[in-house]
């Protein structure tokens, strides 16, 4: 069946290549031989990430799907016959080449709408955005033919570089410093300095159809349409180093994303043929839609898209089976195909980066493009409730886990990172009884503590004062010192771990006492003169802690005789008050003693004690 091509822009030639033409009769029989269009299933787990662009030549648009759903997100109007679709690195446009109106249409990806049109020589075919973003590439056929630089901040052609005949395809090194164009009259790859923007060599291959250069940059392959061959250039020595026997006219190239495998859409085959990179040898041809023309490898490896021209359709080819596994309805006469490189979610700060062994921690990971997040592990056990809050927050509940440190990662649109580590540890001790659960304010009573979680305890306290001394008996017991008080009363014993503090609660409660005291006066021998009206009684008195039996110093003591205060005294490092004072005579003999007194403080009780005044003579 012989074809035609309807190129209106292309007066007095008629090359065999088929670019937009169609015959209703082979569409409707491709149509019925593909059969059911259904929705995408891919067979991977990892999801597709972006949005591929498809252009429509016959509509004059573009489709915007979503190909893990199969749907259809937008359909932007563009010029007439659109061919050659690029997106920017950043992702943020798509460049749409034109080839019935010689312009190219900017779409902003975030609107899906078009933001600007581009003059630009005739019949453009094919787009290439420099790697920096900052120039496009546009390839045109006629009048005359060559590749315009546009700035793509003023979206003005800053230069047009002569290439070959008939030239309809282009594609930049990864370092953006050479700019590949195949011309298909001619049968020649042209090889252009970017920096001067001058033809540096020209390959001869066949009728350049279609190009795609290697992730290295090493190799450049070309479809030659009428030799149904791939064409392998060495770009260190710009020559052809082998050459693939493909399908049926090979309309254009992609290469998988590590460089491993060529995939080449061959419209009069209806199929994409798979070529090993290593052995230049094709390992499988894998049926598709009828006039496959377009082919795109997704950046994350996992699947190919080829567009079918005759039946409008795109089929999305799962590589690890090379089985078509969805065929997604497009518009009229698909053809470029186009998606942004996936950029990767990044996790730099997980908080609180510690908790329990026992699970329930909501963390909180922050970093950048995490929209999409469908999963966070800690050491291959997911946490629960995740939750994305917005492009750089996402939180989630941290599962059990033995103690240590593990570390975690987060899945977003299909791409796992590392998010950082996180430490399990034990929970915070508890206390659940204090035996005995009084003791006297001058400390040392052993102090028994049952409870939980006392393994690698650091300190003991009571209320804010450390224990005198503590010992790990086992992780529910400990054996503590109580620590001097300086008041009697309730406070809360508490066990510092790594894992923290434990709570107060009524179970951890301590009663200080205050200790027992003795005051012990002695009797005072004094003699009376006749007509003596006064007398200096020296009084002394000691004071004994009798909870510890150790004297007690700092103490002030009263001495009275009847209800004559006689003078006050503080105890010496002995616990003993002396002093001296004076007295009415009949006072003495009124009541013939003396009566010290310690009022007590809030750690000890108070005490009296009484000594006889005896008269000599």
């Amino acid at each position: 069946m012989a074809f035609t091509i309807d190129r209106p822009h292309v007066r007095g030639r008629a090359p065999r290549r088929l670019w937009r033409g169609t015959a209703a009769a082979l569409a409707a029989a491709l149509l019925s031989a593909v059969g059911t269009v259904l929705p995408a299933g891919p067979a991977h787990a990892a999801g597709a990430t972006q949005l591929v662009y498809i252009s429509n030549a016959g509509a004059g648009t573009v489709s915007a799907v979503d190909p893990a759903t199969g749907s259809t997100v937008a359909t932007i109007e563009v010029g007439s016959a659109p061919t050659g679709v690029a997106l920017t690195p950043d992702g943020s446009q798509a460049w749409v080449a034109n080839s019935a109106s010689d312009t190219v249409s900017v779409i902003d990806t975030a609107t899906n709408s078009v933001a600007a049109s581009v003059p630009v020589g005739r019949t453009p075919q094919s787009v290439a955005i420099s790697p920096d973003g900052g120039r496009a590439y546009v390839v045109h056929m006629d009048s005359p033919s060559g590749v315009d630089v546009i700035d793509t901040s003023s979206l003005v052609v800053t230069a047009t570089i002569p290439a070959g005949d008939f030239p309809d395809v282009l594609g930049l090194s990864p370092d953006g410093g050479r700019l590949y164009v195949g011309n298909y009259f001619s049968s020649t790859v042209s090889v252009i300095d970017t920096a001067s923007n001058t033809v540096t060599a020209t390959v001869p291959v066949g009728n350049a159809a279609g190009l795609a250069v290697s992730p290295d940059g090493a190799h450049v392959y070309i479809a030659d349409y009428n030799d149904n061959r791939l064409s392998v250039i060495d770009t260190a020595t710009a020559t052809v180093t082998a050459t693939v026997p493909v399908g049926s006219l090979p309309q254009n190239v992609a290469v998988a994303p590590d460089g491993g495998f060529v995939y080449v859409a061959n419209r009069g085959g209806n199929s994409v043929s798979v070529v090993d990179a290593a052995t230049n040898t094709v390992v499988a041809t894998v049926p598709t839609g009828g006039g496959t023309s377009g082919v795109l490898a997704d950046p994350d490896g996992t699947r190919v898209y080829a567009t079918n021209t005759f039946v409008n359709t795109m089929s999305v080819i799962d590589t690890a089976t090379l089985t078509v596994t969805a065929t997604v309805p497009t518009g009229s006469r698909p053809w470029g195909l186009a998606m942004g490189k996936v950029v990767p979610p990044a996790v730099n700060a997980i908080a609180p980066d510690r908790g329990p062994t026992t699970g329930g921690t909501t963390v909180t990971l922050t970093g950048s493009h995490l929209t999409g997040t469908t999963a966070v592990v800690f050491d291959g056990t997911p946490a629960s409730g995740v939750t994305v809050v917005n492009d750089t927050t996402v939180t989630a509940t941290a599962p059990a886990h033995a103690p240590g440190t593990v570390g975690v990662s987060l899945t977003a649109k299909g791409r796992t990172v590392a998010a950082g580590t996180y430490t399990y540890q034990r929970p915070a001790p508890t206390i659940t009884a204090v035996t005995p659960a009084q003791g006297p304010a001058s400390g040392g009573t052993a102090v028994t503590l049952t409870g939980t979680g006392f393994t690698a305890t650091t300190a003991v306290a009571f209320g804010a004062v450390p224990a005198a001394s503590f010992t790990v008996d086992s992780d529910t017991r400990i054996t503590a010192t109580a620590p001097a008080a300086t008041a009697a009363g309730q406070t809360d014993v508490t066990v510092t771990t790594p894992s923290g503090t434990s709570t107060t609660s009524p179970a951890d409660r301590y009663t200080y006492t205050r200790d027992t005291t003795k005051l012990t006066a002695q009797p005072v021998l004094l003699s009376i003169a006749p007509g003596q009206l006064s007398v200096n009684l020296n009084l002394s008195a000691t004071l004994t802690d009798t909870t510890t039996g150790k004297p007690v110093p700092g103490a002030t003591i009263t001495f009275k005789v009847g209800t004559t205060t006689v003078c006050s005294a503080l105890t010496n490092t002995a616990g003993i008050a002396t002093c001296t004072g004076p007295v009415p005579v009949l006072t003495v003999l009124l009541h013939l003693g003396y009566t010290a007194t310690y009022n007590g403080t809030p750690a000890l009780e108070a005490a009296t004690a009484t000594a006889g005044l005896i008269r000599l003579g």
